[in-house]
């Protein structure tokens, strides 16, 4: 059994993590609703930019763009967007493994994907496995505007569109709740089923003409989708963080509960032991 010296110290250093994760999860509590708002609010745009997009597409005209246009895949595309510091429970594992299984079930050879990572986390996973990284961003700010990531969105849409790459997937954790994150998997290039969607019945009017519209909106609203993703996936970063910070305060509070209890019982036995030993010397004496 440990000593009461022992036990008193781990009851001690335990208390000052319970500390130290309580005022994490506050932070993260924090950042999440602020991270949510973001997220909540780039909707409206994006939903404006799919309308219009939407409304070129349906219309009746020959206009066409190799961005809607599925060809031949020959090299695919991964997006993931990971987190750059742990603390967040099973956030980045989720996605990784969701990557690794869509490599190991649609590729036979690294010269058919190629990758394309947001996140430390994700950056340190495919470089320690040797996967092909053509794009990467560090760093990225717990809030982040569209410039963080604009020019590295710009090059990925870019990439499909120099047939680089031949389809574009992107992967990330969907905010759904505080307690609840769901893994997303979907196809971002090329634009798919967008006449099937719901558009506003708003006449618009075209200037100069549909074709060179789409072909600066198209650009854009895939970048949209991409930021859109990482606001998201922020969302779900800090809710993944506040959540693994409770479950460790909740563990630090059952772990002093023990600890203490076993003090207890230790500092009974001694008090125990010591007259036991006086009762002994009395009756000796006698």
């Amino acid at each position: 059994m440990a000593s009461l010296r022992e036990l008193k110290g781990r009851i001690d250093s335990t208390k000052k993590t319970k500390q130290i994760t309580g005022a994490m999860e506050l932070v993260s509590a924090s950042k999440m609703s602020k991270a949510e708002q973001n997220a909540r609010g780039f909707v409206p745009y994006a939903e404006k930019l799919q309308e219009v997009v939407g409304s070129i597409a349906n219309s009746n005209t020959d206009v066409q763009h190799p961005m809607l246009v599925k060809r031949e895949v020959k090299k695919t595309g991964y997006l993931i967007i990971t987190s750059d510091r742990g603390l967040v429970g099973a956030y980045n594992s989720h996605i990784l493994r969701n990557l690794v299984s869509k490599i190991e079930e649609k590729h036979a050879s690294k010269d058919e994907y190629t990758i394309i990572v947001i996140g430390r986390k994700g950056y340190d996973f495919c470089r320690k496995r040797g996967l092909p990284v053509a794009q990467s961003i560090l760093g990225v700010a717990d809030h982040p505007t569209f410039a963080d990531v604009k020019s590295l969105a710009s090059e990925t849409v870019q990439m499909y569109a120099d047939q680089e790459i031949d389809e574009l997937h992107i992967i990330y954790n969907h905010y759904v709740s505080a307690i609840s994150q769901v893994v997303t998997n979907k196809q971002l290039l090329p634009i798919e089923h967008i006449e099937e969607q719901d558009v506003s019945t708003s006449d618009y009017e075209f200037d100069p003409n549909q074709e060179e519209i789409l072909e600066v909106l198209l650009p854009q609203y895939a970048e949209s989708l991409i930021f859109g993703a990482l606001l998201d996936g922020k969302a779900s970063e800090h809710a993944a963080s506040m959540t693994a910070m409770r479950s460790a305060t909740d563990n630090a509070n059952e772990l002093i509960g023990d600890l203490e209890l076993s003090y207890n019982r230790a500092r009974q036995a001694a008090i125990t032991q010591e007259i036991t030993e006086i009762v002994g010397g009395v009756a000796a004496l006698e």
